[in-house]
């Protein structure tokens, strides 16, 4: 056992992706488990003014960054090196790349995540949003898209470096990030904890509902145990990589590339990220007895769930992420194109909503 163990530590690419692979499975029966969603988070609050599933996304959010950041410092994690800071960006181009996203997502009825979590629990609507949402990825980064994508992101727009949003406003000293996250963990708890007047749950605060409460600590935790995995615990020192964490727009692409073309091609962390989180959510639904096919029952159905995942496809290689990798990871990081990922996906659900949504959407 110790020497198989000890081949393993001399493997750091394999260590690193068993790791990611661990993580992922936890992912998938945490989210099974808490029906943890920022779409049904948000529909919730704007249908039924309840606001706890959301609350359980912004939790996620405070506890990923606060733990994202004390790892930051204290094993000095090289964070800028991730795909959410690139050298330059078109905020405008991440603004719609985030609207288009959250548009796709409120017609799927479910994001990239979220529908993984849900086809491991038998819903094949959810099959049909991922293959769409592939394909989408796929053609818009290296497809008959790209050159689209290229020619837009060219554009003689307004640009700023991948900074973070304390650096954008020259507060880079160690006191004014520690002012400026313990402001915005000040308002995410707030929001948590403090029940709504105007809502009809009045009173019914996200710590008495224990199922939400642990399903956003445990998943923002998850989001800082893979900046630390992939940033310092397993780093190769002679092949070191960039850093990163949970995120599953290029990943669900890579996927299904993978399942068809494995034969000569190596495994990456987004693969086996997705493959844990599938393999995570089946097992707690199938122990808990959950499991169950569910298919389409009309074809307005089938066509919101092709063109909404086709829609989170492209939208989210705009965006540089979709509402976990930028909602959660990148927020993690204070990446300025996380905020403007996130606003778009804000808008883009909420335009969707309005146009398109009526009870007999399915229910995630």
């Amino acid at each position: 056992m110790s020497d198989w163990f000890a081949d393993l530590i001399d493997q750091p690419q394999v260590l690193l992706l068993l790791g990611m692979a661990l993580i992922g499975i936890a992912y998938g029966l945490i989210a099974q488990w808490s029906r943890f969603c920022l779409l049904r988070g948000l529909l919730h609050r704007w249908q039924h003014q309840d606001s706890r599933k959301l609350q359980a996304f912004a939790l996620a959010m405070a506890t990923s960054l606060l733990f994202t950041q004390l790892a930051r410092v204290l094993f000095d994690l090289d964070l800028d090196r991730s795909v959410f800071f690139p050298r330059d960006f078109s905020p405008l181009l991440v603004l719609l790349g985030g609207v288009i996203f959250g548009y796709g997502m409120t017609l799927a009825n479910a994001c990239g995540a979220r529908s993984v979590v849900l086809l491991a629990s038998g819903n094949l609507r959810s099959a049909v949003t991922l293959l769409a949402l592939a394909l989408g990825a796929g053609m818009t980064l290296s497809g008959i898209l790209a050159p689209l994508r290229l020619l837009l992101d060219g554009l003689p727009l307004p640009r700023l470096s991948g900074v973070t949003l304390p650096e954008l406003f020259g507060l880079a000293s160690s006191w004014a990030m520690v002012v400026l996250i313990s402001l915005l963990l000040l308002v995410l708890l707030a929001f948590c904890f403090l029940s709504c007047p105007r809502c009809r749950t009045s009173g019914r605060r996200l710590a008495l509902d224990g199922r939400d409460a642990l399903g956003g600590l445990s998943l923002g935790l998850l989001i800082a145990l893979s900046w630390w995995w992939t940033g310092w615990a397993a780093q190769d020192p002679f092949q070191p990589q960039a850093p990163s964490a949970l995120s599953f727009i290029a990943p669900i692409a890579q996927t299904q590339q993978y399942l068809l073309l494995s034969t000569g091609s190596r495994l990456n962390l987004g693969v086996v990220l997705v493959l844990g989180v599938f393999c995570g959510a089946l097992v707690r639904a199938l122990l808990a007895k959950e499991f169950r096919w569910q298919g389409f029952d009309s074809t307005r159905q089938t066509h919101f769930s092709l063109l909404g995942g086709f829609m989170m496809g492209v939208g989210g290689v705009l965006a540089l992420g979709c509402s976990v990798g930028q909602g959660l990871s990148g927020f993690s990081t204070l990446a300025l194109t996380s905020f403007f990922a996130l606003a778009g996906i804000l808008l883009g659900t909420r335009w969707a909503m309005r146009r398109h949504l009526s009870s007999s959407h399915p229910s995630s």
